[in-house]
């Protein structure tokens, strides 16, 4: 890969990258317990504000379901809300496992992902049950927009993933299946793979290796 040239470290997507999701499972489980659909940016979140707080770690999980339940006509208890917010998070396929273990060897892996308490402690026990320890491991560090309090695409974001991690960016490769969030990156100096819908990240590093 010619785009690896010259760089030093990796920045992962987690949803659409490294682990499977289907949006379209928590836009169901919510239509069920009664919510309108509210689909916002990418097709894939609520276009509600509360969403967006949740993102940025403005707000707790205790506001968030209290926040959430008031876009219910009927009663919803916090766990049916966890449930039907969780239901797009899927699996970590090994062979994802196994390639972020490989690129360990040559580069500095992180990851960057806009996501949510609820959902970073759902991934984490996922992850855990499938392959027996922390995903935390694969990486130098696991970046999330609620706990940095910015999330992608905003300037603010990569900067501040940049100033965290101390890497240079201009040896640091961004990759993202969303295409605002890897321009974004690159105005901000990095460089920037967009994994195209239907794109694998396993695929992109065949030739690597």
């Amino acid at each position: 890969m010619e785009i690896l040239n010259g760089i030093k470290n990796i920045i992962f997507d987690l949803g659409g990258v490294l682990l499977n999701i289907d949006p379209q499972k928590t836009i169901d489980a919510f239509s069920r317990l009664g919510m309108e659909q509210l689909v916002g940016d990418k097709g894939l979140s609520y276009d509600h504000d509360i969403f967006y707080q949740m993102e940025l770690g403005k707000i707790t999980s205790e506001e968030f379901r209290n926040g959430v339940r008031k876009l219910f006509s009927g009663e919803v208890t916090d766990d049916q809300i966890d449930a039907a917010w969780t239901a797009m998070l899927l699996d970590f396929p090994v062979v994802r496992v196994e390639l972020v273990k490989k690129l360990r060897k040559d580069f500095r892996i992180y990851l960057f992902s806009n996501t949510n308490a609820i959902h970073v402690e759902k991934y984490h026990s996922i992850f855990r049950n499938q392959h027996g320890f922390e995903v935390s491991s694969l990486f130098e560090k696991d970046f999330y927009s609620n706990e940095i309090g910015y999330r992608k695409p905003s300037p603010e974001s990569y900067q501040e993933i940049i100033r965290l991690s101390g890497i240079n960016p201009e040896e640091s490769l961004f990759i993202d299946d969303s295409l605002p969030n890897v321009e974004a990156a690159i105005t901000s100096g990095l460089k920037g793979i967009w994994l195209e819908p239907g794109q694998k990240v396993e695929e992109l590093f065949q030739k690597f290796f």
